[in-house]
């Protein structure tokens, strides 16, 4: 508390540079960093909800998420050929 009360007192917050705007709270950076973590969140949620209260077992549930990760994966690069092929013509 003291060490916190002189920084403030002894104005040696001038001396710090501040964040750059690349790493601020509100960049594109930080806030995809915040989408993923709380994507990984959602995750966790539904696998505890599918060992627990759906009863499947831990190895279930990593192959319906992996079955979901190579379908998720599939549609996007189709969608992503059909955006070309459009756009190319």
């Amino acid at each position: 508390k003291t060490d916190f009360i002189n920084f403030i007192s002894d104005q040696e917050w001038k001396s710090i540079e501040p964040v750059s705007s690349w790493f601020g709270p509100s960049s594109f950076l930080m806030s995809s960093m915040s989408a993923l973590f709380q994507l990984s969140m959602w995750i966790r949620h539904c696998h505890g909800y599918l060992t627990e209260t759906v009863g499947i077992p831990v190895w279930g549930s990593y192959a319906i998420f992996a079955l979901a990760t190579l379908f998720s994966g599939l549609i996007l690069g189709l969608v992503s050929e059909t955006l070309n092929v459009s756009l190319a013509s």
